[in-house]
């Protein structure tokens, strides 16, 4: 019923949606999983996206309205998600709000790490960062991280180059972490 009262409402969730599948169908590259290292894990998954979703916010907090506005419909829309996997795995009513609240502080605290490291000067910020996040700090995966850091430096690169137009229709530019790869086994 509100969908016809409000058919923006419908018309921007449907974008964000878009926007949301597009952010999982990156984060779910198998590359990340079968040759990087990162563990094929609830938590390893969620890594993995998490440091997709923050790529995008990112640039969409730099665009115009409604950029920012979309940025946070994306982080909305994939606690909503994270809620719903939550309950199809089988976690009780009475804990999932306890589950909710630790995905979200995990989530924030790796979005700030994150933010922090690209801002930073040092070039090692970003790898520590994923080092620290993505692999638990395992120093036998640090070559993974150096890859994995390269990989987001090209994604913000390829990032920079579109304005909102793509983002409202869903699409993010292609780049696949194989490309990154070949820098490790070189």
């Amino acid at each position: 019923m509100l969908n016809r009262l409000f058919p923006r409402l419908r018309r921007n969730r449907d974008l964000v949606e878009n926007l949301h599948a597009a952010t999982m169908a990156e984060a779910r590259q198998r590359a990340f999983f079968s040759d990087l290292g990162v563990p094929d894990t609830v938590e390893g998954r969620f890594d993995v996206l998490t440091l997709h979703l923050v790529l995008v916010v990112r640039r969409l907090k730099m665009l115009p309205s409604p950029g920012p506005e979309m940025a946070q419909e994306l982080v909305d829309t994939a606690f909503r998600h994270f809620d719903s996997a939550l309950r199809e795995m089988g976690v009780g009513d009475v804990t999932v709000p306890k589950r909710m609240k630790t995905l979200a502080e995990a989530f924030l605290g790796r979005a700030k790490a994150y933010e922090e490291a690209l801002r930073s000067d040092a070039p090692q910020a970003l790898t520590a960062a994923v080092l620290r996040n993505v692999y638990n700090d395992r120093a036998e995966c640090s070559a993974f991280a150096a890859v994995v850091s390269a990989y987001v430096r090209g994604v913000l690169v390829a990032y920079e180059r579109i304005e909102l137009a793509p983002f409202e229709q869903g699409l993010l530019p292609k780049v696949t972490i194989d490309g990154f790869i070949g820098e490790l086994k070189a």
